[in-house]
């Protein structure tokens, strides 16, 4: 029986000995190697910035505007690198839209009461605003005001940032991230400089194939386009789905964005609106 004991005895020191250096030697060789080949996928790490990004965006499904554009803020200078960071830019606009063109008091907005023989243009220039913009804030479905009729009217300084690269126009507001749109198709010349600055030069509304203006009855219903004064870069619409068919085929050359941004942005920027352009 000695011998069958020492032959147990034998097999277990191997056997630990071979199963010591399988996993702390070999098996860990092979796993970098096969990590190194690509056969593994390294394990994301832990998303930490995700509780925080739910929670902003619980205060905006609760109607909660002005905390919720805190709370983005706020992760937005907290997290640059996070995953959810260009989604927290995206539902920070669609919050600073949604501030701007309601009548929701916030700070950067004042009270103004219309006077006999206002009417919406000279109130808009007046007040540094836009008409449109003003309608918008205040749910207008006319130009006509009411002698003591209150409006909350904001007076934003807007810039654009085009990054023709990224497809992306960013808005800012007074130098700050306002709100960000995606460029769905480019038509530009092959050689551009690396960076040009210019200005709006008109926002164009089309219907039926003819140019209607502000405040007429077509004009709600119009296709917006944004000319700027550089010609190669006039921001069209193109169809989505709250417009799927535009009134105006794209130009030549210039930049798509959806039919639904290019109706937002137009009511947002002037022939005083800077623009600046880079790769």
């Amino acid at each position: 029986m000695k011998w069958l004991f020492a032959l147990l005895l034998a097999l277990a020191i191997f056997g630990g000995a071979y199963y010591f250096s399988y996993n702390v030697l070999f098996k860990q060789q092979i796993a970098v190697q096969q990590e190194q080949r690509g056969e593994i996928a390294n394990t994301p790490p832990p998303d930490v910035s995700l509780p925080e990004f739910q929670a902003a965006a619980k205060l905006r499904q609760d109607g909660k505007l002005l905390e919720a554009r805190d709370a983005l803020i706020a992760f937005i200078g907290k997290y640059p690198n996070g995953q959810h960071f260009e989604e927290a830019k995206d539902m920070l606009g669609a919050v600073n839209t949604d501030i701007l063109f309601s009548p929701v008091p916030s700070p950067e907005k004042r009270e103004y009461i219309v006077k006999k023989g206002d009417v919406i243009a000279r109130v808009a220039q007046h007040m540094h605003s836009t008409p449109e913009l003003i309608m918008r804030t205040n749910n207008l479905s006319s130009t006509m005001l009411r002698i003591g009729e209150r409006l909350l009217i904001s007076n934003p300084e807007f810039s654009l940032f085009i990054q023709t690269k990224a497809k992306l126009i960013v808005l800012l507001n007074h130098g700050n991230f306002f709100k960000q749109y995606h460029i769905q198709e480019e038509k530009l010349p092959p050689k551009q400089p690396a960076r040009i600055t210019t200005r709006v030069s008109e926002v164009m509304a089309w219907k039926d194939g003819r140019r209607v203006g502000f405040g007429t009855r077509d004009y709600q219903t119009s296709t917006r386009w944004i000319r700027l004064a550089n010609p190669a870069y006039t921001i069209y619409a193109m169809p989505d789905a709250f417009h799927p068919g535009t009134d105006q085929p794209p130009p030549p050359l210039g930049l798509g964005v959806s039919a639904s941004d290019a109706e937002e942005l137009s009511s947002l920027v002037n022939g005083k609106t800077p623009v600046t352009i880079t790769e």
